[in-house]
């Protein structure tokens, strides 16, 4: 498509800047934000190894720093814009002895589900910035292409002509975040309608991380090829920046020299000269994205291991130089289609509150931004694309493959954007289990213990929470097929026949565990591990008795009402027992466990009930609890529990969502995004943080955040309309 776009694309993309000064957010930064401050704002999230922030605190300006990988690491990302011979520094901190480049001034900052915005003032012409990593739930090819857009407007706000060129750069710090000392490779494409750096680890380990980075893979940095008005360089950063400042171009020179990422820190570089400009500017697009092939290691029957490659490259047969000039030529497209999608969150979020519409714009990129699209080969080395399994990394927790208790909170933000991500996820656990390889009865805790590999758990230690976890699947499955229609799980894993000795009959199965252990929870932990361990569980409970419930409704389904009554008949027994066993005697709440009357919590699992329609529970228990988190509420939410002041920021939408009246339900909305966006926090939203402080407590950049649509995951099937 070349460099630029038409006057109509030009205008829709201006669009999203429109909003910036419309928004008062919580916290008071120098510049105006929609729709507020948060503790770092995303840049580039697309999967676990393509992740860029830009940390926050109290406000920092997107020239004032570093891009940063989630884990904190620094991610090299320079940008420049020149003006009439003089140039302003507008992305990242780069500092070059000898030159003195003018800092632009920060105007705005907007994000949407999709994109992130920035407005500065250069002199006589003002920047626009667009961070855009395209989610596309319905598309799997697209949603699985491990790319993002950088994209730089430049208008004139003295109605007068401006000659302006802009540049930018990747260090080699893409290609490894964790450890600076690496040796690194690199080569560039300059032929062709796209420019392409390409640098790398000289030694590639597969399927191998260090301090959460992938020890594989390629980092790419890419923009179009406009003649000569697009100049190239790769070297030494002081080097190849200064030559911009002073000249306005690069030289189109190579260095050869490889080295570790940190020896004069190789950077790789482009130009492009926008020539003069009166109004606004025609867009420069840049691509950045980290690709690797296999993508994660999968076991399958009989112990074998499989390498499993991203759905993208399915529609690339000519590799990932084809995959680039098609995300590039596809730009004009993706950006109206990220407006789309944008304006359908922020429209149906809206109708809940302003301040959800926040908080769910600010989620969607980080969940997504843990799950990978995956496919094999078929024996001809042709790719299978009916063998679709997609894996989720246990970001900053654990760091395991595909966390059933992980899932299972950010399970919302499927349910709302394409339901069949969701069985894709689940396929891979149930597929695993029913080869027999895991030894116990009871549903595994995750598919490994650390992203990529895939690899089980063949000697039985995982970790264990098999109430909650049976709980989990059984009520996600059940999720699954109600919204869909889809019955393949139900029939491939409730039935009574066994092949090869690997069992199919999985669902009934955890079913049957959790009868006989739902009713009186074991001394065990459930999802919420660090509180540590407990016996007599409420919300476990409360959890286990609805994933029989939904074992109830799959036999009706299947056409078997023996199983289906007789589930349904040991929920009416268990129910009546739950609640006289954890029922406060004052009656104003339920215990945290049995018993225990000066002791509560969230009790989020409720959310199930609501969700799947299977009223276990009566409206007295909601309108119960309801009353009682008025009148626990802290500064910034409800605890999790009266073990703790901190709480989760999921949790806590997941019970907003089941709240009998508004005023309690936006109390716990409210409190979410007032903690987002207090300027307290400099790391990827944390869903877990204390109530009183507002701090955070450890986590970041976690998927389950996806667990903030838990309203809208209601709303869409009916049940909020």
């Amino acid at each position: 498509m070349g460099l630029f776009i038409d006057a109509l694309l030009r205008v829709s993309v201006l669009a999203f800047v429109s909003l910036l000064t419309q928004v008062t957010p919580v916290l008071t930064v120098a510049w105006t934000t929609s729709p507020f401050n948060p503790a770092s704002i995303p840049l580039v999230v697309r999967t676990p190894y393509l992740s860029a922030w830009l940390p926050q605190g109290n406000g920092v300006a997107i020239n004032h720093a570093w891009p940063q990988f989630w884990t904190s690491g620094n991610l090299g990302w320079a940008g420049y814009i020149r003006v009439d011979g003089t140039t302003y520094t507008i992305l990242g901190d780069p500092v070059v002895s000898g030159t003195s480049p003018v800092l632009a001034t920060q105007q705005s900052m907007q994000f949407t589900a999709t994109s992130t915005f920035f407005r500065l003032s250069a002199g006589p012409v003002d920047v626009v910035l667009s961070f855009i990593s395209p989610i596309e739930p319905s598309d799997l090819v697209k949603q699985s292409t491990p790319l993002s857009y950088l994209t730089v407007q430049a208008i004139s706000t003295d109605g007068a002509a401006h000659t302006v060129s802009v540049y930018s750069d990747i260090s080699a710090e893409w290609a490894c975040a964790s450890n600076s000392t690496e040796t690194v490779v690199w080569q560039s494409n300059t032929t062709g309608p796209v420019f392409t750096h390409q640098v790398m680890l000289e030694t590639q380990q597969n399927y191998t991380e260090y301090k959460d980075f992938i020890m594989q893979g390629v980092a790419h940095y890419s923009t179009t090829n406009n003649g000569t008005s697009t100049t190239y360089q790769t070297g030494q950063d002081i080097v190849v920046r200064s030559q911009f400042i002073n000249n306005g171009v690069l030289a189109n020179t190579f260095d050869t020299n490889f080295r570790a990422i940190s020896d004069d820190w190789p950077v790789f570089a482009f130009s492009q000269d926008l020539g003069t400009v009166s109004g606004t500017s025609d867009t420069v697009v840049f691509a950045v994205g980290h690709v690797r092939d296999p993508a994660v290691e999968y076991i399958v029957a009989g112990g074998a291991y499989q390498a499993r490659s991203l759905y993208s490259w399915s529609a690339y047969p000519d590799g990932v130089g084809e995959m680039i000039e098609g995300f590039i030529d596809e730009y004009p497209n993706a950006v109206l289609r990220a407006q789309e999608f944008d304006k359908q969150i922020e429209n149906d979020a809206s109708a809940i509150s302003s301040n959800y519409a926040g908080v769910v714009q600010l989620s969607i990129r980080q969940a997504f931004g843990a799950m990978e699209l995956t496919i094999s080969k078929n024996s001809d080395g042709s790719w299978n694309t009916s063998d679709i399994l997609m894996f989720l990394k246990e970001i900053s927790s654990d760091g395991n493959v595909n966390t059933v208790d992980v899932i299972m909170p950010a399970w919302p933000v499927l349910l709302y954007t394409n339901p069949v991500l969701g069985k894709y996820l689940l396929l891979g656990l149930f597929e695993y289990q029913a080869t027999g390889q895991w030894p116990a009865t009871y549903a595994v805790h995750d598919l490994g213990s650390t992203y990529p590999k895939a690899i089980g758990h063949n000697n039985g230690n995982a970790e264990d929470m098999p109430l909650e976890e049976c709980g989990n699947m059984l009520i996600m499955t059940l999720s699954y097929t109600q919204k869909t229609g889809d019955t393949s799980i139900i029939t491939g894993y409730a039935s009574t026949f066994y092949n090869s000795g690997c069992s199919t009959n999985l669902l009934n199965q955890w079913t049957s565990y959790l009868i006989a252990e739902a009713l009186i929870p074991a001394y065990q932990i459930s999802t919420d591990d660090f509180a540590g361990k407990l016996a007599n569980q409420t919300n476990l409970a409360i959890k286990g008795v609805i994933g029989i419930q939904a074992m109830a409704e799959i036999s009706g389904m299947l056409g078997n009402t023996a199983s289906e009554h007789n589930y349904s008949s040991i929920v009416d027994s268990y129910v009546p027992q739950i609640l006289n066993y954890a029922t406060a005697e004052d009656g104003q709440h339920l215990d945290l466990s049995y018993g225990n009357d000066s002791s509560w919590g969230l009790s989020y699992n409720l959310y199930a009930d609501k969700l799947l329609g299977t009223n276990v529970f009566p409206q007295s228990v909601y309108d119960m609890q309801t009353a009682w988190y008025a009148t626990v509420v802290n500064t910034y939410g409800v605890p999790l529990d009266t073990r703790h002041t901190y709480t989760k920021s999921d949790w806590q939408m997941w019970t907003a969502a089941f709240m009998t009246n508004t005023t309690t339900r936006d109390m716990f909305i409210d409190s979410v995004y007032k903690y987002a966006a207090n300027g307290a926090n400099n790391v990827p939203l944390s869903d877990w943080y204390d109530t009183r402080s507002g701090l955070s407590d450890g986590f970041k950049a976690r998927p389950v955040v996806g667990g903030h649509l838990a309203l809208l995951a209601l709303y869409i099937s009916g049940a909020m309309r």
